[in-house]
């Protein structure tokens, strides 16, 4: 076998050609670094991807009853207070009716309590001692004729002594009888009606438990959303700890997207952004970063990035006035934050949002 070796006259050319190509490439390598940091410095706004976000709530029935009603179905959009299922209130209805009239009673011992004694009471007490006080004189008389017939043996000894037994329980009765007069003119005591009004509060409190109860069998909607998914029917029995409905809230929606540490220091809360999705292209929703998260955390897996999904990013929520109830969850968003503004204009944003939240 023949071994071809180049010759001394090709060694400068293959020599010239490999430097020619070095230099050629550390040029280029150059010059793209350098043009990657002209267009880093260049660049007027932070690029974001995420996806749209919304509160979901677990509607339950605070209370343990059959269901009687549902008003609602899937995907119908609801309103705050909206009546969305009842349960059977029959049994329930019968306990506030029960309470009521136990209350009702006892509002009557308190009023008869402070009124006092009638008229006709006090008259009739009066009249009992003025009785007593008559037969005791009539006994006192019997008794004086007794003694005048016991001196003429007209009457025995022991007639007198039942008189006299006679008069004086008679003068006991006109003691009792006029301590029934005295508790009548004095009516009630303060300590009874204080005990009467405890007791009337009582039941009060016990009408109110029962006509809580009877409210917690409905079942209304917290606030604007739509409702997700109808758990329990008509018949199931439901409890506080089985939801009847899923719900999404419409307000308040994020977009929730990752930052990386280099970045990181770009961004402020308040600052505005402009969020964009493959479903609307041309309409951009104004947010601004209502949240970003105090610790990092690893690349999730759905997030797409040009970097490395092991490097560490910090979560950030960047709140959308969705108006036109376009934004739906888990849709993609791209969010564009200018980086042209300064912490005091950040702070200086007023979303036009009722439900602005800074913290998850």
């Amino acid at each position: 076998m023949t071994t071809h070796n180049p010759g001394p006259e090709n060694m400068p050319k293959i020599i010239r050609s490999i430097l020619f190509t070095f230099v050629l490439g550390a040029v280029g390598t150059g010059y793209w670094y350098w043009r990657s940091g002209q267009d880093h410095e260049g660049t007027s706004e932070l690029v974001l991807y995420g996806n749209v976000d919304v509160r979901q709530v677990e509607l339950a029935i605070n209370g343990s009853e059959r269901i009687a009603e549902l008003k609602v179905e899937e995907g119908d959009r609801v309103t705050t207070g909206q009546l969305l299922a009842k349960l059977n209130t029959e049994r329930l209805e019968h306990a506030v009716a029960r309470a009521q009239a136990i209350v009702d009673a006892q509002k009557q011992v308190v009023a008869r309590l402070e009124a006092g004694s009638r008229k006709e009471e006090i008259a009739k007490a009066l009249a009992d001692v003025e009785e007593a006080q008559a037969t005791a004189v009539d006994k006192e008389r019997t008794i004086a004729r007794l003694r005048k017939l016991l001196k003429s043996n007209a009457a025995s000894q022991q007639e007198v002594d039942d008189a006299l037994a006679e008069y004086n329980s008679i003068q006991a009765s006109i003691r009792s009888l006029q301590a029934v007069a005295d508790l009548v003119l004095a009516g009630p005591r303060e300590e009874d009606i204080a005990e009467a009004k405890a007791t009337l509060k009582r039941y009060e409190a016990e009408l109110a438990q029962a006509e809580h109860d009877l409210d917690d069998a409905s079942l209304y909607a917290p606030s604007v959303g739509v409702i997700q998914t109808r758990i329990l029917e008509v018949g199931d029995m439901a409890s506080p700890l089985k939801p009847v409905f899923t719900m999404a809230l419409n307000d308040p929606v994020w977009v929730r997207a990752y930052v990386s540490e280099s970045d990181l220091g770009k961004i402020a809360e308040g600052m505005t952004a402009t969020v964009v999705t493959d479903s609307f292209p041309d309409k951009g929703y104004p947010g601004w970063i209502g949240y970003i998260s105090p610790s990092a955390e690893f690349t999730p897996k759905p997030v797409e990035t040009s970097e490395l999904r092991t490097k560490l990013v910090y979560q950030v929520r960047v709140f959308v006035k969705n108006s036109d109830n376009e934004l739906r969850l888990g849709m993609p968003a791209t969010v564009k934050i200018p980086l042209n503004q300064t912490v005091d204009e950040a702070n200086e944003v007023e979303p036009d949002s009722t439900s602005i939240v800074t913290r998850p």
